[in-house]
């Protein structure tokens, strides 16, 4: 698996993400689902965490995953 560095502008200044396509792309769905950018939504977790933004931004999007996986109804396997 490879890490790619995004480049993006939070609170005034320019900062690089490193974070693999994987994790990019459930970041810009996460944003589109609150009806934000996928900026606004990096500033959002940026505000909020307390070390590395690339490692908030994973934890971030992980339990995201894990409240949607608990919201689906649980099916029956035959």
């Amino acid at each position: 698996m490879s890490i790619h560095k995004y480049s993006v502008m939070i609170s005034g200044h320019h900062t690089s993400i490193s974070l693999e396509p994987e994790f990019w792309e459930e970041l810009k769905k996460t944003a589109a689902s609150q009806n934000l950018t996928t900026v606004e939504l990096i500033t959002q977790i940026d505000r909020q965490r307390n070390g590395n933004l690339s490692s908030a931004i994973r934890v971030y999007i992980l339990n995201q995953l894990l409240l949607k996986s608990k919201e689906k109804p649980a099916t029956n396997a035959p």
